[in-house]
């Protein structure tokens, strides 16, 4: 059986190291994950959510219909596009005045478009509305999925390192800052964001999943939508 092969779409470097550590511990078959954005050959897109957003509105220039028939991903088994959820609380303006202006142009749905938290799922559903117009006449398809880590990946991350009941575990997927406060917590349990840190704690994503899944309930909701594409 050949390994299968994964694309992702992301804000950011830190994001591919917990993405692909939730993987490993989600599927059975091995697997390449490809980057797609960030990029170092498109400088253009940037990085962050806007670089998602331009990843996004490409596609709809590019492609008509499912993206499961994009000749871009022609050869992928599975194509996952990320934003954290604090993307919500976000305003197109932040992008620039030229995106700004092509959201109203294009339609896209609103930003902000964040609800009192919890429950989370108030800001992710109206998250993945606007994401999916982003796309235009590019459609999300059956290979297509959607990962949207409250309030970040650093919530994962989080989750799978620090002890039962620690202070900043509490209300998790409710705190827009606990990926920053993680990186302020005391030496053994620091972890700043970046490549480095989150590449070297990656391995306790994989083997404390199931305790990531018990506090994140998007990390639950990853690991049916990554399993019911392939």
């Amino acid at each position: 059986m050949s390994d299968l092969r994964i694309a992702l779409v992301a804000e950011g470097p830190t994001d591919y190291e917990v993405i692909q550590a939730s993987l490993k511990a989600i599927l059975p078959q091995p697997f390449v994950l490809t980057q797609l954005q960030p990029e170092a050959t498109q400088p253009q897109m940037g990085a962050g959510w806007g670089g998602v957003l331009k990843w996004c509105d490409a596609a709809s220039q590019r492609h008509t219909g499912s993206l499961d028939t994009d000749p871009l991903l022609g050869d992928v088994d599975l194509l996952i596009i990320h934003l954290d959820v604090d993307v919500a609380g976000s305003r197109y303006d932040q992008c620039g005045p030229t995106v700004e202006a092509m959201a109203v142009s294009k339609g896209w749905a609103a930003l902000p478009c964040a609800r009192p938290c919890p429950p989370v799922d108030d800001s992710v559903v109206p998250l993945k509305t606007t994401l999916k117009s982003w796309l235009g006449a590019a459609q999300a398809g059956q290979k297509t999925v959607l990962c949207l880590p409250a309030q970040s990946t650093g919530t994962w991350l989080a989750a799978a390192t620090l002890p039962p009941g620690h202070s900043l575990l509490a209300g998790a997927q409710c705190n827009p800052d606990l990926e920053a406060r993680l990186g302020q917590l005391a030496k053994s349990q620091k972890i700043k964001k970046t490549v480095r840190d989150y590449r070297a704690f990656a391995s306790q994503v994989v083997d404390n999943w199931a305790a990531v899944k018990a506090l994140c309930s998007q990390a639950h909701a990853f690991e049916q939508a990554v399993l019911a594409a392939i």
